[in-house]
């Protein structure tokens, strides 16, 4: 799961969901109870792409399909009318997680290492077995309880308000 927006990522932490636009519908719809994702946050969702690093910062599990709502969900200007409900149970503190610049190399989702950041352009990214078990590995030796790290992320998930 690629989340490239700061209050898109607060939202999904907050409300353990997830949304796709509808043009989404068929990867949505493949989703069910027990699948398992990896939250990556790139290296602009914060706002700041020379400071930050494209993380996975959490495992999440799919607890039921995809559904669409009459009042979607909107970050900006987009529309996301499909939900699905997740449950994450840790995280990586913020600033921490797996850079995933550092693994390529050893995943398979991405055959062309020198422009893997291309296949991140739309989410959810697919990943075989081995990628899953290789970057959860890495994952849980930085993870805390999701109560223990949530607020980190949830405090950068509302622009601040603008200076006068």
């Amino acid at each position: 799961m690629v989340i490239g927006d700061r209050e898109a990522l607060g939202w999904i932490l907050s409300t353990q969901q997830t949304a796709f636009p509808a043009a989404r519908r068929g990867e949505a719809a493949k989703l069910a109870a027990g699948d398992r994702m990896l939250v990556y946050t790139t290296r602009g969702c914060f706002h700041n792409p020379t400071r930050d690093q494209g993380r996975v910062i959490a495992e999440a599990e799919v607890q039921g399909p995809a559904v669409r709502d009459d009042e979607p969900v909107r970050f900006g200007e987009r529309a996301f009318p499909l939900r699905c409900p997740l449950l994450i149970t840790e995280l990586a503190p913020f600033g921490s997680g797996v850079v995933l610049a550092d693994h390529v190399e050893n995943l398979h989702v991405f055959p062309d290492t020198r422009s893997w950041s291309v296949r991140l352009r739309r989410s959810p990214v697919p990943v075989d077995d081995h990628d899953h078990r290789y970057l959860t590995e890495r994952l849980r030796k930085t993870t805390r309880p999701l109560a223990e790290a949530v607020e980190d992320y949830t405090a950068r998930a509302t622009p601040a308000p603008p200076r006068r």
